[in-house]
């Protein structure tokens, strides 16, 4: 019996390393501001005891006026603190005439001024959602996709007397900024008037002038209307040239955590509002969610057996919806981010998990808020049923919302056509390899960009040439000369269909592959006695020396050969 070696020295100078990004790394741990294991407390005391008129007419009258306060977060007191009400419908609407929606900042009166790091803290009422965690649910799940500020549950004090229990939102300020993206210099707007009913940031093209956008935009940088205004001239009229400008697959992600958590108060359901833009250095603009609390259609929103259950419904006042969701490729990208959502964060056994958690944790603080919208057993029954508040507000129950858009979703259509699926990521050398079914192209999607953006399409191929061994065996190669600098690569796979697509990893692209070289000493000229480390077959896994099957072979100067003997 005759043997066949085929053998592949693949790279004798480098070794190399993979890992997964993991953005989620950037939350807080336990134990910090937003621990969600904890109960805070906040003690606001102005020096002003008339406070509540003057925060009520400033908020009218001069919006941005503070009044100063000493407070003490858990055993921490800070002196002079800057601190006004906030909120459109929470504070418009909200009876009470203490527990009013508050922005309090650290930083404005005594400069460098921070309460465990932060700058500034927002205290929502929770006036709306008698659960008190709907918002504390729909952060969780939003930070597994895209940046989203981070929240917990606070009991706030106000002049020694118990106020009530609210919400701890972080700040999308540039203190978030650079905890997401490392910078905050970039052109940044907030999308989110004060008159909403009047003005609308839905992105529509009003013109050159920049005055036109003053009302729906507001600038919390130093610059940047030329920015906004070229964003929303290509959105509106060069549609095909929104990737020069735009976190495309960022804003399919935002677009599909709306969906699946029926946050109602958002651009591509309800009202086009409670969102941040910001241009990062690669001239791409982000878009950051702000304002969940009307997830889950908690209050004023459609009946539970009414819901807005088609992911796919365009508007003819969004033209950011209807330029993305009508374009085949970035419609598949966004369904394929539907179907990741959906398996990983629509998991009934999490949500009661979680409820479990928070209301026992809240019980005792909601009990004495007699401050609250709703009463004590409303707290409890809104898990399950509908809370009516007034005449013109309801709050829609958390499961049967979440158990219907479960069964919504199973059953549509688009949702459910077939599509590929990718089974290993493997890199050889200079080749990444992967095992792909049902795909009519494979991408090696790939960046050497530092911001983790503007990924370019590699074509990968079955057809036993271009260093793929084998024509037809569903292991799809891409060859990519790597830099030798030990500059870190960030690639993933992007399988299509006629029918849909599939990412590796599902995250992608805000989740990827790393990929980085280590340069050696070795010269091409010397002679080096390479020892072997291990062999592992095709799906990495530890293997003998075998006949008629791929293997890899490991030295321990970081040679890898790629070796197949057919009897």
């Amino acid at each position: 019996m005759r043997k066949f070696l085929f053998f592949f020295l693949l790279n004798p100078l480098f070794c190399f390393t993979q890992s997964l990004y993991n953005p989620y790394l950037l939350y807080e741990p336990s134990g910090r501001m937003y621990d969600l294991d904890s109960l805070r407390i906040i003690e606001i005391n102005f020096y002003d005891s008339n406070f509540n008129n003057v925060l009520d007419s400033s908020y009218f009258n001069d919006p941005l006026y503070r009044l100063p306060a000493q407070i003490t977060f858990n055993n921490i007191t800070l002196d002079s603190v800057a601190v006004r009400y906030k909120g459109n419908s929470s504070y418009i609407k909200c009876n009470s005439a203490l527990k009013k929606p508050y922005n309090i900042d650290f930083n404005q009166i005594v400069a460098g001024q921070k309460l465990m790091g932060y700058k500034k803290m927002k205290l929502s009422n929770s006036y709306f959602d008698p659960t008190f965690i709907k918002e504390l649910l729909a952060t969780k799940i939003y930070q597994r996709y895209l940046p989203t500020y981070e929240t917990n549950l606070l009991k706030v004090y106000t002049q020694g007397s118990y106020t009530g229990l609210y919400v701890n939102q972080e700040a999308i300020n540039k203190q978030f900024l650079l905890k997401h993206f490392s910078e905050k210099d970039g052109s940044f707007f907030k999308c989110d008037p004060i008159d909403m009913f009047s003005y609308s940031p839905n992105l529509q093209y009003l013109g050159n002038d920049s005055s036109l956008y003053y009302n729906s935009y507001e600038l919390k940088s130093d610059h940047g209307w030329k920015d906004l205004i070229s964003l929303i001239d290509i959105l509106n009229n060069h549609p095909a040239d929104i990737e020069n400008i735009l976190n495309v697959d960022r804003v399919l992600w935002y677009f599909a955590v709306n969906h699946i958590v029926m946050n109602y108060d958002t651009y591509n359901i309800g009202s086009p509002h409670n969102y941040y833009l910001y241009k990062t250095k690669d001239n791409l603009f982000q878009i950051i969610p702000w304002d969940l609390s009307e997830s889950f259609i908690n209050a004023s929103g459609p009946t539970t057996s009414g819901m807005l259950s088609d992911p796919y419904l365009l508007s003819p006042n969004k033209p950011l919806l209807n330029a993305l969701l009508t374009n085949q490729l970035y419609r598949k990208i966004y369904t394929a981010h539907l179907r990741t959502i959906i398996k990983e964060s629509l998991d009934t056994s999490w949500f009661l998990q979680n409820i479990n958690n928070l209301q026992s944790l809240a019980y005792s603080s909601v009990l004495s808020d007699y401050e609250k919208g709703f009463s004590t057993q409303d707290f409890f029954d809104n898990i399950n049923q509908v809370s009516v508040l007034n005449q013109w507000i309801s709050s829609q129950p958390l499961m049967p919302v979440v158990l219907a858009r479960i069964n919504d979703l199973a059953q549509h259509p688009e949702l459910n056509l077939s599509s590929p699926s990718i089974l290993n990521v493997n890199i050889l050398g200079n080749y990444i390899t992967t095992e792909v079914s049902g795909a009519d192209s494979v991408h090696l999607m790939l960046t050497l960009s530092e911001y983790n953006s503007r990924f370019q399409k590699i074509v990968m191929v079955d057809n036993g040439q271009n260093g793929d061994l084998f024509a037809n065996d569903g292991i799809y190669t891409s060859y990519y000369q790597f830099p030798v600098n030990g500059d870190k690569v960030k690639f993933y796979i992007r399988a299509i269909n006629s029918n849909a697509i599939t990412l590796s990893p599902e995250r992608a692209e805000y989740e990827f592959y790393t990929y980085s070289t280590i340069t050696g000493n070795t010269n091409i000229n010397d002679t080096v006695q390479n020892r072997l480390l291990k062999v592992i077959d095709i799906s990495s896994k530890n293997s003998k020396a075998k006949s008629n099957k791929v293997l890899l072979y490991i030295f321990d100067d970081g040679t890898v050969e790629r070796k197949i003997v057919i009897d």
